[in-house]
């Protein structure tokens, strides 16, 4: 059973930065994409950015474009969310997901249900 735990978030003032990672145990897919997704309080969970684990391809959400850079470590089967120039409307719990379908089109990926697993979340706060 595939496991994934994220880390990283804190609380940080606004302009700095956070690299957030989420390390995956368990996995024994050949082929798959790894995402993160946020959800500030009261709004539904939003597409931030995935990685296509075989080919490395990313996709980001326009909103995050220029800020975000998602990366792997294929030894570790860990992903990465590097934020910088954080923003007050950044404040969210950030959640990584694995999609068991690494090879399907961008827009696929922009949605929850092609996730089937979830890790706890980490809580990034922006203060202005």
């Amino acid at each position: 059973q595939v496991h994934l735990v994220e880390s990283g978030g804190g609380k940080v003032q606004a302009g700095g930065s956070l690299r957030l990672s989420c390390a995956a145990s368990g996995l024994t897919l050949s082929t798959y994409a790894m995402g993160w997704f946020r959800q500030a309080p009261g709004k539904e969970r939003e597409f931030v950015a995935v990685i296509k684990w075989s080919s490395g391809i990313r996709y980001y959400a326009d909103s995050v474009k220029g800020r975000y850079t998602i990366s792997r470590d294929n030894a570790k089967t860990t992903v990465y969310l590097q934020i910088n120039a954080l923003k007050p409307e950044d404040t969210a719990v950030y959640f990584c997901a694995l999609s068991p379908r690494g090879y399907y089109s961008e827009t696929y990926y922009y949605n929850t249900e092609a996730y089937d697993t979830w890790g706890q979340g980490t809580q990034v706060t922006v203060s202005s």
